[in-house]
């Protein structure tokens, strides 16, 4: 997920009590408090994600479209390909 994306979702108080959850439950485990922060960073990289699937599924498909579009942009043409589009300018 991109950081617009995870800045967007920490604007739903739903997705905020989740982060409060998860603050309380770890840092019981813990014996002290880890922290808004830390509490915050783990809950986005362990459940962000499939908290969207469920709860914003239109937009969590959106997301991942979009995702698919911007790798298959960055991904480098093999040399089979290169060497086709040379030989056809030729």
């Amino acid at each position: 997920m991109k950081i617009t994306d995870l800045r967007e979702l920490l604007k739903d108080k739903r997705v905020m009590e989740e982060i409060h959850k998860h603050l309380w439950i770890e840092s019981q485990k813990a014996g002290y408090s880890i922290g808004l922060e830390r509490a915050t960073d783990e809950w986005l990289k362990l459940y962000a994600e499939g908290w969207m699937k469920y709860h914003l599924p239109e937009k969590f498909v959106k997301m991942k479209e979009k995702e698919k579009a911007e790798v298959k942009k960055d991904i480098p043409k093999t040399k089979v390909e290169s060497k086709r589009k040379r030989t056809a300018k030729a």
